[in-house]
Order: structure tokens, then sequence, then C-alpha cells
């Protein structure tokens, strides 16, 4: 007997309860129509079922009640789960169908939906790859067949599969059903339309190999098995496992692999530089093994300094904007490679839910360590960074003491980083350097044997740890970029799933 799934009302009027199945499907609608029954079955009132087709038939749902609401191409579609019209073989998933399926699931998501659902097996070819993109859990059918094999039949070894010459060459039975306790034995591939007859003869053809049991490895296949009748060993009903695994299952999605978020642009060399030192700092030795990091680079922010200054526009609701934005983006953490911006950082960071690493703070003790028995400390910066305080305090609160250069020297490193051929305006060479060098013969005329480049853009003129002053005294230079990426990477491993 036929059964069709009723029409609910308006999609709009549905409001998802708080266990939602997303279901995947529109390759085989009539393969489709068999398991969303067996999966309203299975939930009995206890899911919500949302069924969305990738193929052109569009969006359909089901309630776990049995309401549904279909465009017309599938009203048509019953369930019938002795139909012999399996259809053709499960094409091949694209890159395209890939991106297709990814985004289905981040509407489903963005529809309140908990668990996403894919009774496809060409789909789980590329499942892992999912998991890792996907903002839901994937309820995993081969790891509900395995599973219903290894509780219900713990004695059975050689397992027979019936499927299309596409997904034998996939080896994805092997790669779920391991070597060291089964063996996947195939029948002659099954493509395009498959009768009742065929079937049985495929499985006449695993019985004299030895099967134990039988998976029909295709889902246009599971209708006509069930039409069969007995073969000799159990036949596997994929729909009705998979359906009952994911209703008593408890998904979670994977670990999700730690993100950098970059407030960029304050300045943009300077951003560059950074993401220089983080992957210099990543122990890696391939690709993979690198952060992800996500960057917005925002130039617009207005200059800190001049703000600072009382010369320009605050730039505390651009850069809390920012990260607001790396926030929304799933950052774990927030770096602000600009010392200056830091003046602003107590007043945004009560209103994230994600920290932003102190980089001065980093710098700071990373200087004490580094040097226990010092006392003072030069500090070349931006005029809006000395104005704030910001340096000074996190310096006393270590024992150390502050050494900044002399209005005038001050105005020279001013140009150097502003001025129309400074650091800012892309020089590192020529009187920028000249006037940084001058700064720090200062420094070191008064006693100072430690100085903290203390304006991001500073370390884009140095490409060692120290300088020899023009006075012949060797100088330890501070690079505060090099200090966050490296604070960056540390809290990056250790949180990242190993």
């Amino acid at each position: 007997m036929r059964r069709m799934i009723p029409l609910s009302r308006s999609r709009e009027s549905i409001q998802l309860s708080e266990r939602s199945l997303g279901v995947l499907g529109g390759f085989e609608p009539r393969a489709d129509a068999d398991f969303l029954l067996k999966l309203s079955e299975a939930a009995a009132g206890r899911a919500q079922i949302v069924f969305e087709a990738r193929a052109p038939a569009g969006v359909h749902e089901v309630t776990a009640a049995g309401a549904s609401r279909t465009r017309p191409t599938l009203a048509a579609a019953a369930i019938d789960p002795g139909s012999t019209a399996a259809g053709k073989t499960e094409p091949e998933l694209t890159a395209a169908a890939q991106l297709d399926i990814l985004d289905s699931i981040v509407k489903l998501a963005e529809r309140g939906v908990h668990t996403i659902v894919m009774p496809c097996y060409p789909s789980h070819g590329f499942l892992d790859e999912l998991q890792a993109n996907s903002p839901l859990p994937i309820a995993d059918m081969l790891a509900a067949l395995r599973d219903h094999v290894r509780s219900h039949f713990p004695t059975v070894r050689r397992i027979g599969v019936v499927t299309s010459e596409q997904l034998r060459s996939q080896g994805l039975f092997q790669r779920y059903f391991p070597r060291t306790e089964f063996e996947i034995l195939y029948s002659a591939a099954v493509d395009g339309e498959c009768s009742v007859e065929l079937l049985r003869s495929a499985c006449a053809d695993l019985l004299e190999q030895g099967a134990q049991l039988i998976i029909p490895g295709r889902v246009g296949l599971i209708a006509p098995a069930q039409k069969a009748g007995p073969v000799g060993v159990p036949v596997i009903d994929p729909h009705r496992v998979y359906a009952n695994y994911v209703v008593a299952g408890d998904f979670e999605p994977p670990p999700r692999a730690f993100r950098l978020g970059v407030v960029g642009g304050v300045g943009p060399a300077a951003t560059v530089d950074f993401l220089r030192k983080v992957v210099r700092n990543t122990p890696a030795h391939r690709d993979q093994d690198h952060l992800k990091i996500l960057v917005e680079q925002n130039p617009q922010i207005p200059d800190r300094t001049a703000h600072l200054l009382g010369r320009g526009p605050d730039p505390t609701l651009a850069l809390y904007a920012t990260c607001k934005r790396l926030q929304a983006g799933q950052a774990d953490l927030i770096a602000i490679p600009c010392n200056t911006a830091h003046a602003f950082v107590g007043l945004i960071q009560p209103h994230l839910d994600i920290p932003i690493i102190n980089m001065l703070d980093a710098t700071v003790s990373h200087v004490r360590k580094s040097f226990p028995g010092l006392k003072d400390v030069g500090l070349l910066a931006t005029t809006g960074t000395l104005s704030s305080g910001i340096y000074h305090r996190a310096l006393q609160s270590q024992g150390l003491h502050e050494v900044v250069p002399p209005p005038a020297l001050q105005e020279r490193m001013m140009e150097a980083i502003y001025g129309s051929r400074g650091i800012k305006a892309g020089f590192t060479s020529g009187q920028c350097v000249d006037d940084i060098h001058a700064v720090i013969d200062e420094l070191v005329s008064r006693g100072v044997e430690v100085v903290i480049l203390g304006c991001t853009e500073l370390p884009l003129l140095f490409n060692r740890g120290e300088l020899t002053s023009s006075s012949g005294q060797r100088v330890a230079l501070v690079d505060p970029t090099e200090i966050l990426a490296e604070r960056c990477v540390h809290q990056a491993m250790a949180r990242s799933p190993r």
C-alpha cells in the first residue's frame, strides 16, 4: 500500500523544536521517501525533521508527527518501500555538488536545525572535509552501519556489499569496516536500474563467496532488497539502521580548529609583518599545520595617535566593530598588532566574549623574564602611545622604568613613522632609519641597554634583535610584534584539538 506524506501549512508557520534533524536528499526521490518514512517512525514525535533536496525538487519539511510541506515534485513521490524502480546509479558528487551540500547545511543551521542527516553514500566520501567546515554535527551513516553490525552481529566477519562500480572504487566500506575485524566482499557491480532478480543474483554471488551478512551499498537498492525476500543470510536495511542511529544519538560537532582573529590595517604593513612572524613561529611541517587566521584589514580605522593628541576622531567604535566581526567569524582570540590601539582595549574588552591578547603586557613580561636585573628600559613609541601612559603603567607593574626620547628627538621619531618619507609611507631606508638610529643613540647615552620598539612599524627597519650604537655599544631591541606572534601561536597550540 502506498503511503503519502500529508502536506503541512506554510513553511513560515513551522517552528523548529529543540531536537531538529536536517535531512539532505534529492538524488533518489524514492529512496528519500523510504528513508523519511523510517526516520519519522523512529522519531515518533521526539524530533522534528526538515528535508532539503539538493536537486531541483527544492525544499521539503516533515515533522516527526508526519506533517510535511513540499513542492510539487516531491508531492508526487509516494512512499512505496516495495518499489522496484531503484533509479539510476548514484551520481558522483562533483566539486560543485559538494559546495551545494555545504550551502544547504549552512542554510539549515540558520533555520535552527541541530543535526545533519545524509542518507547518501557518495556524500560520505568527503565527510571529513564536511565535518571540518560544517556549523552543525553530521550523523555518519557508515558509522551507523558499522556499529549496528558490531552490536547485532558480533560473530560476523565476512560482509557482502552490493553497490555500483563507482562506490566500490572509492573504498568507502573498507574505510569504515577495518580489515582487522571484517572482510568486505563485493558482488558484480550493480549500475543503472536494478531489478529484484538482479539483486537476488548479486546476493547469490556473495553467498558463494562466503558472505555472512549483506549490505545494500546504494540507497536505490534498499527498497528492492526489502522486496527480494530471504536470500540465505541477513540483509541489513541501511535506512532503518541509520534512522534509529540518528534518533538515538546525541551528536556533537568535531573539535573546531583554533582560529586567530587579527585586527589588521593599523597599519597595513605592520599587519603583514605580524602574519609573517606568526607563520615563522608556528611549528609546522606542512600547510595544514599552520593556524587558521581571520584578518580584517581595515586601514579606515581612524588614526589612534591623532585622537590621543586631540587631532582626530575616536577610533574606539571602529576598533570595537572590527573585533565584533572577528568574533562573529568564530575567532577564539584577537590580536591587534598596533601598540597605540591598546590604549582603547580596556574599553572594548568588556563588551566581547573572546579575549584580546594584550601585546604590551606580553612585551613587558618578556622584558622582565629576559632581563631579570634590568631597571631602565628605553621606549620608542608614537607620541600618542606615550601620552596615554599605557607602556608606563605596564612597565611600572614589573618594577621597570621607561626612558623616552627628549621632545626634539621624539619629533624626529614621529617623522620617521608618519612623515612623507616615513615607514607608514612605505620607506624602510634613508632618512627614517637615520632618525631612529639618532633616537636610539640618545637613549644609549643615558645608560639604556634594552629598547622596546613600541610602534609596530619600527620592527620593519630591523632584521636583528640588537643594534650597535654609533658609540659602539650594543643595545637589545625588543620587538612586540614578534612577542605577540609567539604568544598567539603558543595559545593556539595549547587550545587546538590534538
